[in-house]
Parts: structure tokens; C-alpha cells; sequence
């Protein structure tokens, strides 16, 4: 009997996730198409989705665009057994920092990034292990949905940001390789310029060639959370938007003397990066900065 009841719960969250033709609320679209130049079964990313790539995929999800209703949140969270709404949870945990907030920037990253480790089909749903890592994915991809719902108000374009991203990638990465820190400034948030500003101070090299060989392989955004700082109003809070690049770059270091001591700039390197930008929904004229790294 209690395995009966394990497979009808599976069959109600396999309708409650029925995917929809439709592209409000929640895109499901590979990465790999406009946005990567490597292979398809290399370059598959998510931006904000209920399945996982590289095998970590939820078995009731397709490789297709997705829509999750207002109605079909409101059915996972009562699944999810939690009443708290997504936006109140982010901002509990603003609250905890308390004078560390400032109104530019938060100052953390919400809910890092981590790679989570695959489980096979049956351990996900016939252990009690299994069923609390399905709970704990599904949540964090809502967190990531609702987000990405906010910022769309906005007028956000993933084409577009990705675009942006780049940009900011390219200049943030000739920017510490010049060592200018007074631009630097312009594009990072407070708590990140004094970590690349100490960086940038404890760098044992005299001089840095630095060139991204562009288009990039592959970039894709791997996680979203909205921050609130005011529980009245919705719209007062920050997004964060964690991005992975593939890039292939040139460097070169050189010291006091001008000889090479690591790196050459006639090869390329493969390189992946896991960065974290942030946005202001309230400031006008807010603008995308860097407001984390996280270490791969």
C-alpha cells in the first residue's frame, strides 16, 4: 500500500508539472542554441527551470519550453509543505544581516551556487533521502522562477543580458589585469571592489596581458533569487543572476623586469567561471554589477 501511494503522488506532481506551449513565467530553453559554440550535448544549460543537464534531468520534464501557472505554484507549495512565500523567505534572511544591509547593494550572495551531486532514479523517489533532495530541488527552481518573473517586469531580455554579461566579463577582467581600480569601482559592488582591491594589491606579478577570444563558448545562467528588504513592498529588493562562462582566453604575466614568468599569450586556455551579478529593482537607473565569484 505504501508503494501504491508513492506512485499516485508521483503521478500528481507528474500532472502538476504537465509543461505548457507558452513562454510566460518559465523558459526552458538549451543554452546551447544562440548562446554556445560548442556541441548540444556539451552546451545545454537552463535559466530558470524544473529539470537538471548532464543527467541531473527531473523525469517528468521535457527538453521544451515551460509555464508554470500562478495556480500550479500555489500546487507545488502546498507539496513543498511550506507557506512562506518565496519573496518573505529571501527577505528573512536580509533581515538577519541587519546594519550590514545598505540600500545599494546587500552585501552577500544570497543562497550560493553549488553543483549538486546526481542521485538515480529510484533513490529520488523510493528513499526518505531522495524524497527531501526532490523537495529541495524543486524549491530552489521556484525561488529561481519567481525571480526571474520579477525581473521580466522590468523589462528584462536573457538575450540581452547575456550580451551585457559579456561585456562586463570582458571589461571586469582588463580592468584587474591593468590593476584600475577606480573603474573597477564603477561595476562591482562595495564588499566585491574590496575583495578584488586586495586582489589586486597582493598580486605577486608586476604586469598582466589579459584577452578574451570572443564569441565565447558557452554561457548560461545556473541560478536566480530575488533579496527583499522592505516585507510591504514586493518591488523593493535586488536580483541576483549566478552565470557560468566557457571562454577561451589568452594570459600572460611579467615581473618588474618585463620577462615572462607565467602564462603565454599565443595560446588559448579553456576557462570556466561561475560569477554572480545583482541588480537593483527600486534605484532608478540601476545597472548590473558584480557582486560575487564563486570558486569551480
Amino acid at each position: 500500500m505504501a508503494l501504491m501511494r508513492r506512485f499516485n503522488t508521483i503521478r500528481s506532481l507528474y500532472q502538476t508539472l504537465e509543461p505548457h506551449q507558452s513562454s510566460s513565467f518559465l523558459s526552458l530553453r538549451s543554452n546551447s542554441s544562440g548562446n554556445s559554440n560548442v556541441p548540444q550535448s556539451y552546451g545545454q544549460g537552463v535559466n530558470s527551470c524544473l529539470y537538471k543537464t548532464e543527467n541531473k534531468a527531473f523525469p517528468w520534464t521535457c527538453r521544451n519550453t515551460m509555464t508554470l501557472h500562478s495556480t500550479m505554484t500555489a500546487e507545488l507549495l502546498i507539496f513543498l509543505n511550506d507557506k512562506k512565500s518565496l519573496s518573505t523567505q529571501a527577505t528573512a534572511q536580509v533581515r538577519k544581516v541587519g546594519a550590514q544591509i545598505s540600500m545599494t547593494s546587500p552585501g552577500f550572495v544570497y543562497e550560493p551556487y553549488a553543483p549538486r551531486e546526481w542521485i538515480p532514479f529510484w533513490k529520488r523517489y523510493f528513499t526518505r533521502t531522495g524524497w527531501t533532495r526532490t523537495k529541495e530541488d524543486i524549491k530552489s527552481e521556484l525561488k529561481s522562477a519567481y525571480a526571474i518573473a520579477k525581473l521580466r517586469k522590468s523589462g528584462y531580455s536573457k538575450n540581452h543580458f547575456y550580451k551585457e554579461a559579456v561585456q562586463l566579463y570582458k571589461e571586469m577582467n582588463t580592468l584587474i589585469a591593468n590593476g584600475d581600480k577606480t573603474s573597477l569601482r564603477k561595476v562591482v559592488t562595495e564588499n566585491m571592489f574590496s575583495a578584488l582591491k586586495n586582489e589586486i594589491k597582493e598580486s605577486i606579478w608586476s604586469n598582466l596581458y589579459w584577452e578574451l577570444v570572443e564569441p565565447v563558448v558557452k554561457i548560461r545562467t545556473l541560478r536566480a533569487r530575488m533579496i527583499g528588504v522592505d516585507k510591504n513592498d514586493l518591488n523593493k529588493a535586488f536580483i541576483q543572476l549566478t552565470l557560468e562562462f566557457l571562454t577561451k582566453e589568452k594570459f600572460e604575466a611579467y615581473d618588474s623586469k618585463g620577462a615572462v614568468v607565467a602564462g603565454d599569450k599565443n595560446k588559448e586556455v579553456l576557462v570556466r567561471s561561475i560569477w554572480v551579478f545583482e541588480k537593483s529593482l527600486f534605484h532608478t537607473g540601476a545597472h548590473w554589477r558584480l557582486c560575487g565569484r564563486i570558486k569551480v
